[in-house]
């Protein structure tokens, strides 16, 4: 175990923690300490993301348990944090979007399984990593949203509204968006490489095939 894989571990022992603030009473509410706290937990977990995959490759800490450990975490943050704000602000995020966007993950890991079992990878795709940015923006302006569907930024004398509501929903369907065209990308890969390898092993068959008539006919001279 190494720093990068502990960070790791804290970002999926963060996942019952945030689940905890978000559904328990005994935090108030009435001044938005329960969303203030929730998005402090969220933001933390996230930050980790980050910053375990930069220390991993800056010092070479790069481990297999790490490897699966790492989108593990992330999944399991963004699925939790989800499925609890269908229930805890399901104004900004309904009960398809959190399926949609949870169907994509499982997609995904199915198609990275099959094609490990077939002798490939696919690699992490650009909009894979957009994509898991928005759905940090949009989970934390949902639970910010819940209290403060405007909020107010303090310049001096000047407070600036800040559209937090508007913010999650475009972040949201944005979210939505993003996973749908990742997904499809993904597919994309997947089957190209698969048609690859097919192609590949009937090339490798036709060619053994055509030998066998020549070493017949060397046989019988």
């Amino acid at each position: 175990m190494n720093v990068p894989n502990y960070l790791t571990i804290s970002r999926i022992l963060s996942v019952p923690l945030l689940i905890w603030i978000l559904s328990t009473n005994i935090i108030s509410s009435v001044h938005g300490e329960k969303e203030l706290l929730a998005a402090a937990v969220f933001s933390l977990a996230a930050i980790t993301d980050r910053l375990d995959g930069y220390l991993a490759r800056k010092h070479g800490l790069i481990t297999r348990v790490g490897m699966l450990l790492d989108p593990l975490a992330d999944k399991l943050l963004i699925a939790s944090a989800l499925i609890v704000l269908v229930q805890f602000n399901p104004r900004l995020m309904p009960a398809w979007i959190a399926v949609v966007v949870i169907g994509r993950e499982f997609l995904v890991t199915d198609l990275r399984v099959v094609a490990a079992s077939e002798g490939f990878t696919i690699q992490a795709r650009d909009l894979g990593k957009w994509k898991m940015g928005v759905q940090i923006a949009a989970v934390l302006a949902c639970i910010l949203g819940r209290r403060w569907p405007v909020g107010d930024i303090g310049l001096g004398y000047v407070y600036l509204p800040l559209p937090i509501e508007l913010i999650g929903r475009i972040t949201v369907w944005g979210m939505v968006v993003l996973s749908v065209v990742s997904a499809v990308d993904y597919f994309a890969v997947f089957w190209n490489k698969i048609d690859q390898a097919v192609r590949h092993h009937h090339h490798h068959v036709r060619r053994a095939r055509s030998r066998i008539p020549s070493k017949m006919s060397a046989i019988r001279e």
